[in-house]
């Protein structure tokens, strides 16, 4: 079949579900709103898309009983989809969670993908609350299906929603885990990853040494790995440790390094730039050379007034 002949027949068929609609009702008119959803869904339509997923959704519920768990499921994960595109990510989210719950009641299989998705949307609408609570459900039905990679990425982004709460040492524990698991994995820069969200705990809870050991391992999986953007964030957490053991000077010249990093890219971060200049500060203070301390903090002033703003 050549592609305009795919073309036609794609046409063809959404014209055929937009003329079945007057003449079916119940569970197929439901059916064929959902249809239409998710082919205008793929065109990128997604407000349009968002309105026939509804209109699915109100058919499911009034038909109630009559009508599968699964199809209003359906309906509201194509809602939740269509409001994540839209940007309309809470909302997302609660449409996702409804459909999580329904499939979960019926025993479905797809429940568990859908709440990896969901976890991800709460962390980005920052319910890192109810990011933990449902990644927590997700860790151990993906334990139950000898799925031991999927548990590794629910802990991590379960030790990633305990940082932001400052539950270090819970977030560590999250870490922990999810490295055990990625190590037996052989998950090489996974493992790295959680080395280094590991080494940022121990540092918050004062542990320079061990985050100092922690950091070292990660910035030497992503050095190997020539992965330079996760290599510089393992560098801010090794001079940081450095600082904290007391190898002032060490973890100064880390720091400058990493500020040399960030400082050749096209697209300068200055909110990270600012941060790792007010450290070295901080470093320069504590080593006498207030001079040099103020100097700096005089000239990242004027960026902090800006970035900074609210």
């Amino acid at each position: 079949m050549s592609e305009d002949d795919e073309n036609n027949d794609d046409i063809t068929t959404e014209e055929m579900l937009w003329e079945r609609i007057p003449q079916v009702e119940g569970l197929d008119r439901a059916n064929t709103y959902y249809e239409l959803s998710a082919r205008i869904y793929a065109r990128g339509q997604y407000d349009e898309a968002l309105a026939l997923a509804e209109t699915a959704r109100d058919i499911y519920t009034e038909l109630g009983n009559a009508s599968p768990s699964e199809g209003l499921a359906q309906a509201y994960s194509a809602i939740g989809y269509n409001l994540n595109q839209l940007k309309r990510i809470n909302e997302a989210a609660n449409a996702m969670s409804k459909a999580v719950e329904l499939l979960r009641e019926s025993k479905s299989p797809l429940a568990i993908d859908l709440a990896c998705t969901l976890g991800e949307w709460w962390f980005s609408s920052k319910e890192y609350a109810k990011t933990i609570e449902c990644m927590t459900e997700c860790v151990q039905e993906h334990l139950v299906e000898g799925n031991d990679s999927g548990a590794a990425n629910d802990l991590h982004l379960v030790g990633c929603a305990q940082i932001e709460l400052k539950n270090f040492e819970k977030a560590l524990d999250a870490f922990q885990e999810a490295r055990k698991y990625f190590k037996g994995l052989k998950e090489v820069i996974n493992v790295g990853r959680c080395d280094q969200k590991i080494a940022h705990c121990l540092i918050e809870l004062g542990d320079g040494e061990a985050a100092l050991s922690a950091a070292q391992k990660a910035v030497d999986v992503f050095v190997t790995a020539h992965d330079n953007h996760r290599e510089t964030y393992s560098l801010l957490e090794l001079g940081k440790a450095q600082i904290l053991a007391g190898q002032e000077e060490l973890g100064l010249d880390t720091l400058d390094r990493v500020l040399e990093i960030a400082t050749e890219s096209d697209s300068k971060d200055f909110e990270f730039i600012v941060e790792i200049e007010r450290r070295m500060a901080v470093v320069l203070h504590q080593l006498g050379k207030d001079e040099e301390a103020e100097e700096i903090e005089r000239r990242i002033k004027a960026v902090a007034d800006i970035v900074e703003e609210d």
